[in-house]
């Protein structure tokens, strides 16, 4: 059984029911009652719903604490306020020397916590790199170093690593020294939680950016860039790469950007 049903409380509205996709509550003598069809995901729904608190999860039976009401009639965050937000948002590749402390990075991970995915599979690891960036970054380039040929960038960040040439800034990093990798089986589930993560930086005064040859190594040779993390699951891949800090530089105002093309049928 998932659900912890309190009987006494329940007043068999249905919502519960109502909410649920995989049949797994039925409304029996006006009461809600799981039917334990083995296709409850936890997904929490019917939790979530409930209007007398009558439903709880086992899975979550010590995360009690993690429940709050809300009005769900109320949204926290008007639209055009967070219009603007989304407007002001820029990469940053311009960072102070001050690095992101534990508990800067445990209070942006409570974005990642509460972020979908699919299936509820809630599958998604970090990882965190710090002390370690620098042979992380040597063991990408030495897998991604077979595409330098058709892209420039990854020429100069093997000029970089060799010292050759008159590269002011590392040719991936920037100025950046810490960075978050996403691991997921799903690039959605893991894509999603790094942006609710990157948003929630902004408002803590953060910044950063996403470093798309970053992830090559993971594309190229997918074993190979999983034993640096002996942690993760291998079935996972790293779908997103993340360099965060606090900005050094203040942007003033927007940059337009390409029409999007919208089709309706």
């Amino acid at each position: 059984m998932n659900l912890k049903i309190n009987t006494k409380t329940c007043t068999g509205c249905k919502l519960c029911k109502t909410v649920c996709i995989r049949d797994n509550i039925q409304i029996i003598d006006k009461k809600s009652v799981e039917i334990d069809n083995g296709k409850c995901f936890d997904c929490g729904h019917c939790l979530a719903i409930c209007p007398t608190g009558s439903i709880s999860l086992n899975v979550y039976e010590n995360q009690k604490d993690r429940i709050e009401e809300y009005n769900p009639r109320e949204i926290s965050i008007n639209s055009e306020d967070f219009m603007e937000f989304l407007k002001h948002r820029r990469s940053i590749r311009w960072f102070k020397k001050k690095k992101v402390d534990k508990e800067t990075f445990d209070k942006l991970f409570e974005a990642a916590y509460y972020s979908p995915s699919a299936q509820n599979a809630q599958d998604v690891e970090f990882v965190v790199l710090d002390n370690n960036l620098n042979d992380f970054m040597e063991l990408v380039y030495d897998i991604i170093k077979l595409e330098k040929k058709e892209f420039f960038r990854i020429k100069q960040f093997g000029e970089y690593l060799r010292g050759e040439g008159n590269h002011k800034n590392h040719p991936l990093l920037w100025e950046g020294q810490q960075m978050i990798l996403s691991f997921s089986k799903s690039q959605t589930n893991a894509v999603i939680a790094n942006t609710r993560i990157e948003l929630l930086a902004y408002t803590m005064g953060l910044g950063g950016f996403y470093s798309l040859f970053t992830l090559k190594a993971d594309e190229l040779d997918h074993d190979r860039l999983m034993k640096f993390f002996p942690e993760i699951d291998k079935d996972k891949h790293m779908y997103s790469a993340f360099i965060i800090g606090y900005p050094r530089v203040k942007y003033r105002r927007t940059v337009p950007h390409k029409k999007i093309d919208i089709h309706y049928k």
